[in-house]
């Protein structure tokens, strides 16, 4: 019988007193359904839009570490593939690596916001983040009914890396470099892993580690994993999520929507700068390299994904090749 006792409402919350036999409603404003219809229509043309294409999500910031948050992107994942998209998820651990460290009594050290990482960070870097963190996500979209599966860049040869040399400020001689350890940049990307994952109905969940073709493991950027593997997917989009509205002009108003040539005259004024400045080149490349757009979105807005990719509004700020505003009419 709905509703008894031993079966609960899909929607209801329940309290729970000490025994399941004696489950008793919560009161709750029930949702309108005159006023979530519209809603559910405006969905329509974006479904239709990026239905069986791929879409490259990357996660981080507080969305990976509330976990409200974090289950809100696991449905929002689920459902994106359960309508006919492509999800790729690219993640990073940062904060998470930094705690590990600092359990074993190793202090993190950065340079321009890159971490050194030597011989016995590197260990730590591939555990974290192709073990712990990686895993946490393939069980918690698995957990909301979705098929995940994680890699790491090493997986199927999946990203080929190279050493990243980083030039001190100023320096004139080219032997003048920082020594940043196992800390990579890409070579190249086979894409051939996740097409199959995606072909069989796996949603890719990848951890930003490469190989070198001397063998060696390298730590590399989150941000530029996920926008270069949405060029080399073909990708209809690119989300980053960040712990920021998304790109803000002087006044600190939020800009929803910028051309690739608004966003390089935004550069030249000074108005992105600092930590934006790393993201939005990130999204500039991936347009640049034919993704269609890329959103910087605030990941600190539960249903982010599904909001950036469903909705007229949308979640952050929309940068297209031409267009200030590009989304399905």
């Amino acid at each position: 019988m709905r509703g008894s006792a031993r079966e609960r409402v899909p929607g209801q919350l329940y309290s729970d007193p000490g025994s399941d036999l004696n489950l008793q409603p919560v009161m709750s404003p029930a949702p309108d359904p005159v006023a979530i219809a519209p809603v559910l229509a405006e969905a329509l043309p974006y479904i239709q839009h990026f239905h069986g294409r791929t879409i490259v999500i990357k996660y981080g910031g507080n969305a990976m570490t509330d976990e409200s948050l974090k289950r809100s992107f696991a449905r929002d994942v689920v459902l994106m593939k359960l309508v006919g998209m492509n999800p790729v998820v690219v993640h990073g651990g940062g904060p998470q690596i930094g705690q590990l460290l600092d359990r074993i009594g190793k202090k993190s050290e950065f340079v321009e916001g890159l971490r050194v990482t030597d011989s016995e960070t590197i260990d730590v870097v591939e555990m974290v983040l192709g073990g712990l963190v990686n895993k946490d996500i393939v069980a918690l979209i698995n957990a909301h009914g979705g098929r995940a599966v994680g890699l790491s860049g090493k997986d199927g040869g999946l990203i080929r890396a190279r050493k990243l040399v980083l030039r001190k400020e100023g320096a004139s001689d080219e032997d003048e470099t920082v020594e940043l350890g196992f800390v990579g940049e890409i070579e190249s990307i086979n894409p051939a892993v996740v097409d199959t994952l995606d072909e069989g109905d796996f949603i890719p969940v990848i951890a930003p580690i490469g190989t070198g073709e001397d063998g060696k493991t390298y730590n590399i950027n989150a941000d530029t994993v996920a926008g270069k593997l949405a060029v080399t997917l073909g990708a209809e989009k690119l989300i980053l999520l960040t712990n920021t509205p998304g790109v803000l002009d002087q006044q600190g108003e939020l800009l929803t929507g910028l051309s690739e040539s608004r966003v390089q005259e935004l550069i030249q004024e000074g108005v992105i700068t600092g930590g934006m400045l790393p993201k939005v080149r990130c999204a500039l490349d991936a347009v640049s390299g034919g993704v269609r757009t890329a959103t910087i979105s605030d990941g600190r807005v539960p249903h982010a994904t599904l909001l950036e990719t469903l909705t007229d509004q949308g979640v952050g700020t929309q940068i297209g090749r031409t267009r200030e505003v590009i989304r399905p009419s």
